[in-house]
């Protein structure tokens, strides 16, 4: 096994936690080497996550809104017809430029790009194994772990990547099911749900809690469940899945609600009910890097360092939201910790984001969390009806909703459902990350017509309820 170069840092995973990171460590000076055992670089996000379902998602918003809203704004179409292989080519174009970016973004900031399966021989040591080939082992003064998270599997729901399929495998069905079964109410089913529903597909969910998007604002998750449902979703609530078996090209589901056991027969079921931290074959247990037990969490302190000096952790492998932003925003912090600097994440101010449509983003405290807190707040909300953009677009669904504390005005959180969420909720972020009150945003000039009126109109609202009122 032969040695090769000493670097500053050796980054495990090239996803956005890991390319992030090696570019800032370069940034500071450190000597970096950044391994990937996939033969594309930019992981999970990248390749079978965020990135390759957006573009679907835009490209089945395109398809829905041709048949259903073109007619509105008089573009006369015809028939419409999908060419699916065109749709999958579309998104693996998407993937292809992106990956091939992150790779020039490396070579440009001279890090060295290891292709090869990175496991820990050592405190200092990365042994690298390619196919066919003499293994080689890397040294690095420190270690950074970001080889990100794989999807949860079913106990008698085991993936077959044909008719029982995770997550990755939805992303690239050859043909539009018929009926789509989706075992989990969260982010991820519900926007790949979105996907095959424009595209024709039945499709129902099947949640063990009672509500979707359990995370979610509870006003929120419930105004999104009543639109999804308009939609055409079905949702199964308080139910889950205790069999699934192939029989001719089917799915044949047994489930139970309330102890009643019922069938469900679908085309194909995709198991969504969250993620794992991937760290199979890292070599943690030979170390000795501690685990979490019971989530496979690795437990890091402030600087993102693992139990054992010189080896941090950041991204899905820690505790905290699977979120790409969240692990960039680590990737940087813990560079900066390595590097000597001061690091650190806010994660009040982590945003999130649903991309059905309409979209969810929320930043910051739930209504229910500050119930429990028992922290004196006020609620400002405005619907995007009221808007002029949202009803020249004819996007009418849906309102910001504005939580900030009852005595000093300070914003605790934001929660938005409706048109272009996901973007209107940076200044949000914004907002939470500077302590600003309801009244800053209230104060603020925004642009008319745009979406992001709501939101003034909501901080407005906020005051009726808080110290200013009189």
């Amino acid at each position: 096994m032969a040695t090769e170069k000493n670097y500053d840092l050796v980054i495990i995973g090239s996803g956005p936690g890991g390319y992030v990171a090696a570019v800032r460590a370069t940034q500071l000076g450190l000597k970096t080497a950044c391994v990937e055992k996939s033969p594309r670089l930019g992981g999970v996000c990248l390749n079978v996550g965020c990135i390759p379902s957006k573009a679907l998602l835009d490209s089945s918003e395109y398809y829905h809104l041709a048949k259903t809203h073109f007619a509105d704004h008089g573009i006369k179409t015809g028939r419409i017809s999908l060419d699916l292989p065109t749709v999958m080519a579309r998104k693996d174009k998407v993937v292809k430029e992106l990956t091939e970016n992150v790779r020039k973004l490396l070579d440009g900031n001279g890090i060295d790009i290891i292709q090869g399966t990175a496991s820990l021989v050592g405190n200092n040591q990365v042994k690298i194994a390619t196919n066919g080939k003499r293994s080689k082992t890397l040294e690095g003064k420190n270690i950074l772990l970001a080889t990100g998270s794989t999807p949860v599997e079913v106990p008698g729901l085991p993936f077959d990547g044909d008719r029982i399929v995770d997550s990755t495998d939805a992303l690239s069905f050859s043909s539009v099911p018929k009926h789509l079964g989706i075992v989990g109410a969260g982010f991820i089913g519900l926007e790949l749900g979105s996907v095959w529903q424009r595209y024709g597909a039945k499709v129902t969910v099947i949640e063990m809690l009672p509500k979707i998007g359990t995370t979610l604002d509870g006003q929120v998750a419930r105004t999104l469940d009543r639109i999804l449902r308009k939609q055409g979703f079905e949702f199964r609530m308080s139910t889950r899945v205790a069999g699934a078996k192939v029989i001719k090209n089917k799915v044949q589901t047994v489930l139970e609600t309330d102890g009643k056991p019922s069938k469900l027969v679908v085309d194909r079921l995709l198991v969504s009910v969250g993620r794992r931290p991937l760290t199979e074959g890292l070599g943690l247990e030979k170390i000795g890097v501690a685990t979490d037990p019971a989530t496979g969490q690795i437990p890091v302190d402030e600087t993102y360092r693992t139990n054992i000096p010189g080896i941090y952790a950041i991204g899905d492998l820690i505790p905290g939201p699977m979120l790409a932003h969240k692990a960039s925003a680590e990737g940087i912090a813990a560079v900066e910790c390595i590097a000597g600097h001061a690091g650190e994440v806010n994660y009040d101010a982590i945003p999130s984001v649903i991309y059905t449509w309409p979209e969810v983003a929320s930043v910051g405290l739930t209504e229910e969390q500050v119930k429990a807190r028992d922290i004196p707040y006020c609620v400002g909300s405005y619907p995007f009806s009221g808007t002029g953009r949202a009803r020249c677009m004819g996007e009418t669904d849906g309102f910001v909703k504005l939580i900030t504390h009852g005595k000093t005005d300070r914003i605790l959180g934001v929660h938005i459902i409706g048109p272009r969420a996901a973007d209107m909720i940076a200044e949000c972020v914004l907002a939470v990350e500077f302590g600003a009150s309801s009244e800053d945003i209230a104060r603020t000039i925004h642009g008319h017509p745009t979406f992001s009126e709501a939101l003034q109109e909501a901080a407005m609202g906020v005051r009726e309820c808080s110290i200013y009122a009189s």
